[in-house]
């Protein structure tokens, strides 16, 4: 059988029993997918290096220790491990925002748009709190859209049947949420610093 053909599972247990070629046909087989992953995450090629190189560490360790149990979902697996590892990066450098409300807000996520390159970023802490109050202050449909879309990554599909709106109502309510954080955000001459 053809390497490329062989599943991911089989090459996997492959490398549990101690072939090591089967492991590196994994990593080439989905490389660019987990290296585009991190790199759509944290914009910069060499921290993108390193967490693929942490991830692949990790998935070794994991691997040898026989602690592996996913029934054949490879890559889901290593996708889980490098968000986390994405995650762990931005809380060592602070450039998670934290907030008091239990609903915490990836900043990034919520006013990253064209115009507003998000790369090499750092939030202050006033800014975070004049965002959070801002998504708080949004009328309830709004911050509802807002909150499904950006925090909780659902499709606007999803979020139409959520809230038993039309798809255009929750891509309307999403489009005035963004508009009403600009112009609070331009009023108060909030700024993003390098």
């Amino acid at each position: 059988m053809k390497r490329e053909l062989i599943p991911d599972a089989v090459l996997v247990s492959s490398y549990i029993q101690g072939d090591e070629k089967a492991l590196a046909q994994l990593i080439q087989r989905h490389k660019q997918k987990i290296y585009s992953f991190i790199y759509s995450k944290v914009y910069d090629r060499d921290v993108t290096e390193d967490i693929f190189q942490d991830t692949f560490i990790k998935v070794i360790r994991t691997l040898k220790l026989g602690k592996y149990n996913e029934e054949g979902k490879f890559l889901p697996w290593v996708m889980r491990i490098a968000h986390n590892l994405v995650i762990d990066h931005f809380r060592k450098n602070n450039r998670m925002p934290k907030f008091d409300n239990t609903d915490e807000f990836n900043i990034f996520s919520v006013i990253r748009d064209s115009s507003m390159n998000v790369e090499n970023r750092m939030i202050k802490s006033q800014v975070e709190e004049d965002v959070r109050r801002l998504i708080e202050e949004l009328p309830e449909d709004q911050k509802q859209v807002l909150i499904m879309r950006m925090y909780k990554d659902m499709s606007f599909k999803e979020i139409s049947e959520n809230t038993g709106v039309s798809i255009n109502t929750a891509l309307g309510r999403m489009r005035y949420a963004l508009i009403n954080l600009r112009k609070v955000i331009e009023k108060h001459n909030i700024v993003l610093t390098n």
